[in-house]
């Protein structure tokens, strides 16, 4: 059994399944944000034309296409940016060390939605239907 060979198969529906989950993710701050479900203290005062209204807009709307799989590169790469945004104005003033200012969360979004904008969406999504 190699284990090489049988990682490399599996891959490309990885790459789907971690696109899936980072948008659900996304996809679940938007709901908090926007329509109070579940209740979370601190987006309880949120309206939607706030800061965090129109991020919560972006990470719904756009949280859900990245778990469809449609328009992944492009919805995936303005979500990197937003999550670089929303460290640099909500987190980084804070402290520089993302402990310290609960930034690591959207570090690492940033991070995984720039490597879904490069990697694509996988073969389970809403783009490779539209290849084939």
């Amino acid at each position: 059994m190699d284990v090489d060979r049988i990682a490399a198969q599996c891959q490309p529906y990885l790459l789907s399944l971690f696109r899936f989950i980072t948008g659900l993710l996304l996809f679940q701050f938007g709901v908090a944000k926007l329509f109070k479900f579940p209740p979370v203290e601190m987006f309880a005062e949120v309206t939607p034309l706030s800061l965090f209204g129109v991020a919560g807009m972006i990470e719904l709307v756009l949280g859900s296409l990245l778990m469809l799989g449609l328009l992944t590169r492009l919805v995936a790469f303005v979500l990197s940016g937003e999550m670089a945004f929303a460290y640099f104005i909500e987190h980084l003033p804070h402290s520089f060390f993302p402990l310290v200012n609960d930034g690591t969360l959207a570090i690492l979004f940033c991070f995984a939605c720039l490597y879904l904008a490069t990697a694509g969406g996988g073969p389970i999504s809403l783009d490779a239907m539209r290849r084939a």
